[in-house]
């Protein structure tokens, strides 16, 4: 089923953190998480909610389980609008504190996790990023293509009315974001008939593919979709659209936003539409958002980011444009 990645929970106040690690425990053995390395997510989860309360008044605990082909991994990102740090990697270091402790949480966090990153800049805040894999030593990326999704549903909601899938061949890889109109279980039965069909559909074509998921979820009450292909023997992506769904293609030049037609699948596309190409000599990243992100993103608000894991992008596009009245949706994928 499609859904959100990532669950979200507020961590602003010290009585409810007993709740959210439990809560993060159960998801995650029920998430197929081996119980040595359940563990290990307790006291990971323990630092990041008490750093969070230290430094923030508005912290934030992202939390997913992602399949990863029978190699289960949970993923933490904890986000704040906090003072920022100076020097993250020094704070990782055992012994570094600045508020009178031990100093000790920052590099516990980074030993017990099988990815760990910092990002911080002052007056802006923090986005530590942790990886718990239920088996370390088979920990391999298979993808041609790495992506790393954000899909975190409405507040007040228990389902996501976005949904991020992808499905890969011998030949290429293709993904889609679909936003199905307003919210809630009707939304998300929409974008799930839409993920059905996206499965199915064996073409290469984003427009095609967009035709043959049109004509299937005519029953629902429809979707938004952006689909981004990416051809590995041509080394490029394709990309079509229909809605508002916001694609940009960019790379360490050259940046373009990818212009969707206008229409909602399910009710009404245009006769005619095209794929796009963009050569990944110029263009070896994509981000795709929903309407729950606001647009106007600045990448350059992020210096140094090409040096961390593309979860860490997401999660700063996510703190600085959520909506936070809608389901929000962020992928970041980059070309290896």
């Amino acid at each position: 089923m499609v859904d959100a990645t990532h669950i979200s929970f507020t961590a602003d106040d010290r009585s409810y953190f007993s709740l959210i690690k439990k809560e993060i425990h159960r998801i995650a053995t029920d998430g197929g998480i081996a119980p040595a390395r359940i563990n290990a997510l307790d006291l990971i989860v323990a630092e990041m909610t008490s750093n969070l309360f230290k430094y923030s008044d508005d912290g934030e605990l992202l939390m997913g389980v992602f399949p990863n082909g029978g190699n289960p991994y949970v993923e933490l990102i904890s986000i704040d609008n906090g003072p920022g740090m100076v020097n993250p990697n020094r704070m990782m270091q055992d012994g570094v504190s600045t508020s009178n402790t031990l100093g000790h949480g920052l590099g516990s966090m980074k030993r017990l996790s099988d990815t760990f990153e910092l990002y911080s800049q002052i007056g802006w805040g923090t986005i530590a990023l942790s990886r718990v894999y239920s088996d370390p030593e088979r920990i391999k990326e298979k993808n041609m293509v790495i992506m790393r999704p954000i899909v975190v549903y409405k507040p007040g909601e228990k389902t996501s009315g976005d949904g991020f899938i992808y499905k890969q061949t011998d030949k290429f890889l293709k993904m889609m974001l679909a936003d199905g109109l307003g919210h809630g279980p009707e939304a998300n039965f929409a974008i799930n008939e839409a993920a059905n069909a996206f499965k199915v559909f064996p073409d290469y074509s984003p427009a095609e593919t967009i035709r043959f998921i049109h004509s299937s979820i005519k029953k629902t009450r429809g979707a938004v979709i952006n689909i981004l292909g990416f051809d590995s023997s041509r080394r490029v992506w394709t990309s079509a659209g229909v809605g508002n769904i916001a694609a940009r293609i960019f790379g360490p030049v050259n940046f373009k936003n990818h212009m969707s037609y206008n229409g909602i699948v399910g009710h009404n596309i245009p006769n005619t539409m095209n794929d796009q190409d963009y050569a990944v000599e110029d263009y070896n990243q994509v981000m795709l958002c929903s309407d729950g992100i606001k647009t106007r993103i600045e990448l350059t608000r992020y210096p140094m980011m090409y040096k961390y894991d593309l979860t860490i992008l997401a999660a700063a596009i996510y703190k600085d444009h959520a909506r936070r009245n809608d389901d929000m949706s962020v992928v970041i994928a980059k070309v290896k």
